[in-house]
């Protein structure tokens, strides 16, 4: 029976995403094991399905939200807490629990320890993220409520990038408006863009300290960093998750004249917003779906809306990437990761391409035979090229190995 468990956590608007690793099945790199995964997805208004995986086992429990249950959150998270203990025992053995929480503002630098202070804090950050961060609060309140004597753990996916220098993160707006407004980019994937990179310095055998990567985080949300001397310099994304590279709905860099001039034509700003942040990207340019999959089906068949929507995501991808150079004095390795980025050999192919002019050579075989969950990391690139990788990423063992490392100390 596993006796020191971490239970990590990570409160979306609408869905809650878990997985539990006993922390004393230490190996090599990763010292955690995986026990059980899962969501809660709240489907309607009224119901909430929650997916329990435990190895091979997958366990579905569909319950209706009645007017007397304190909502969505709490409901998923109590049926969550109650399966894993039927499993775990989670009273006995639980030893520390993290969340991940998407904005921590220009105040956290690292991932904390959380006390009264620290959720004010994060409470502060809910207008730089009105739909992320009031569900992160419910989800530390609810198992504080549940396990009051556990540590619980804030890992923050603006936090990593805090240390990018003034003349990457500053917009060129008023210095009022930046002062006044905390408008500045703060990137995010932070956790993500971290973890690879340590893996890389890991397998290249290299000291993080004395590495330097692009980092391409590729998935639904995508964001590219640079990442120097272990610390990230540059990257992708802003004062949301809006700006950067096209995404699966989100539109990534547009002109901010756009705004006028579709209000001019009678459309209001909370839909232009709606409109870039959900129903455009891959969905908006193919018409046809936001998953990477279906589009470069399509693309193959001779679609030619999901062939421009893969030049385009592929294109700016490439030239963000390309940018990223400017903040690096040299380069270990550009590594791709995500759900796009571990495995659409297309998208990579198409977006190396694009950099041949920057000493960028792809081993066509290898990048198409890439298994990239066989191994710690995949190289993709011939000889004489800037090395390319392939490295799964793993937030949430990066959350559990952050809040092992505060609870005890080190």
């Amino acid at each position: 029976m596993p006796n020191a468990l971490v239970l990590v956590i990570n409160c979306g608007s609408s869905s809650v995403k878990f997985a539990l690793y006993n922390s004393q099945d230490a190996a090599n790199f990763k010292p955690v094991k995986l026990l059980s995964e899962g969501i809660a997805e709240l489907r309607t208004p009224a119901e909430c399905v929650i997916t329990i995986k435990k190895g091979a086992d997958k366990e579905q429990i569909q319950h209706e939200i009645s007017e007397q249950e304190q909502g969505f959150h709490h409901l998923a998270i109590h049926q969550i807490l109650k399966a894993l203990n039927n499993h775990f025992r989670l009273e006995d053995n639980l030893v520390g629990i993290g969340h991940r929480v998407v904005h921590g503002g220009q105040v956290f630098q690292q991932s904390v320890l959380i006390d009264a202070k620290v959720l004010s804090e994060i409470n502060n950050c809910v207008a730089l993220a009105p739909l992320h961060n009031p569900a992160n609060i419910i989800g530390i309140e609810i198992l504080k409520e549940s396990f009051s004597e556990i540590p619980q753990v804030a890992v923050f996916d603006t936090a990593f990038h805090q240390t990018i220098p003034a003349r990457a993160y500053t917009y060129a707006i008023p210095k009022e408006w930046t002062r006044d407004y905390q408008i500045r980019r703060y990137g995010f994937h932070g956790t993500s863009h971290r973890f690879v990179a340590q893996q890389a310095a890991f397998f290249l055998e290299k000291d993080i300290n004395e590495a330097s990567f692009i980092t391409a985080h590729l998935g639904n949300g995508a964001s590219v960093t640079a990442i120097s001397n272990g610390l990230s310099v540059d990257t992708s994304m802003g004062l949301t998750p809006l700006e950067g590279l096209v995404m699966g709905t989100r539109s990534g860099d547009i002109d901010p004249g756009m705004f006028d001039f579709l209000i001019n034509k009678g459309i209001n700003a909370e839909e232009i917003s709606k409109t870039l942040n959900k129903k455009s990207g891959l969905l908006g340019m193919s018409g046809l779906s936001h998953d990477m999959r279906t589009i470069c089906d399509a693309a193959q068949e001779g679609n030619q809306d999901a062939q421009l929507a893969l030049e385009v995501f592929c294109y700016r991808a490439a030239k963000h990437i390309a940018a990223m150079m400017a903040g690096l004095q040299q380069l270990d390795a550009l590594i791709f990761t995500g759900g796009i980025g571990e495995n659409a050999y297309l998208v990579r192919e198409m977006i190396i391409g694009h950099l041949s002019l920057l000493g960028f050579k792809l081993n066509k075989t290898q990048n198409q035979n890439a298994k990239a969950k066989d191994a710690l990391a995949y190289p993709i690139h011939l000889q004489g090229s800037h090395s390319v990788l392939i490295i799964p990423t793993d937030e949430e063992a990066m959350i559990v190995s952050d809040t092992l490392q505060l609870i005890h100390g080190s």
